[in-house]
């Protein structure tokens, strides 16, 4: 066995104990870094649902086009799946001993169900929610994106659980809250929004049309 191969087996040996003391809750992935088409090739854990040949992440692509061999990890970071579930992920770049990136050793956590839970207990022995009490929530933003994030995370503490377990009938009103407080006037923000929804930009954009109908319908009723 050369040095390459021994590398590739003590992380297969490290995600499969990972992923053994964490449960189901937990993934680890190992990354071949010499071929980032069809580089995943160990995974352990189903949180994502990828198999054997898929390619690198976008975020570890665009890590090593910035950064090359000097990319340094990247830990406890929050990463959002297809269907809006919420994960906490770190990232392990992995050197031989010439110092040469070769591997990435990715850890994905599904905290979703944690995040429910502790949003449950904010219901169970927090204060009721006011207009007066939602205003004192607000967040120094130092970007628009930044904006968004918080804007979208006070709409999900309004409805009471993660995108990921909302109806769409909740989806439908998280949607309307944002709608409400402007946010869709911003260029591009259906494609946030439906990302952290979990859902289509096509979906974003029938929610709206809804709300919106309704909107016109109350309006012309009051104009009568």
């Amino acid at each position: 066995m050369d040095a390459r191969d021994h590398i590739f087996g003590v992380l297969e040996q490290m995600a499969d104990t990972i992923t053994a003391t964490f449960g189901n809750n937990c993934e680890v992935v190992v990354y071949d870094l010499k071929h980032i088409t069809t580089s995943l090739v160990y995974i352990t854990g189903n949180v994502t649902k990828r198999k054997i040949g898929s390619p690198a992440t976008d975020t570890v692509i665009r890590e090593l086009v910035e950064h090359g061999s000097a990319v340094k990890d990247k830990i406890g970071f929050k990463t959002i799946t297809d269907d809006g579930r919420e994960l906490k992920s770190a990232t392990s770049y992995i050197r031989d001993s010439s110092g040469e990136v070769i591997a990435a050793f990715c850890i994905n956590f599904d905290v979703t169900d944690y995040l429910n839970a502790i949003q449950a207990m904010n219901l169970f022995a927090g204060m009721k929610k006011t207009p007066e009490t939602r205003k004192i929530s607000e967040k120094i933003a130092f970007s628009v994106d930044n904006t968004i994030d918080t804007l979208f995370e006070q709409a999900v503490d309004l409805i009471g659980k993660r995108p990921a377990t909302m109806s769409m009938e909740e989806k439908i009103q998280l949607v309307k809250i944002l709608e409400e407080k402007g946010i869709f006037q911003v260029k591009g923000v259906i494609n946030q929004v439906s990302l952290l929804l979990g859902v289509s930009n096509f979906t974003v954009y029938n929610y709206l049309k809804k709300i919106r109908a309704a909107n016109s319908f109350t309006m012309a009723d009051v104009l009568r």
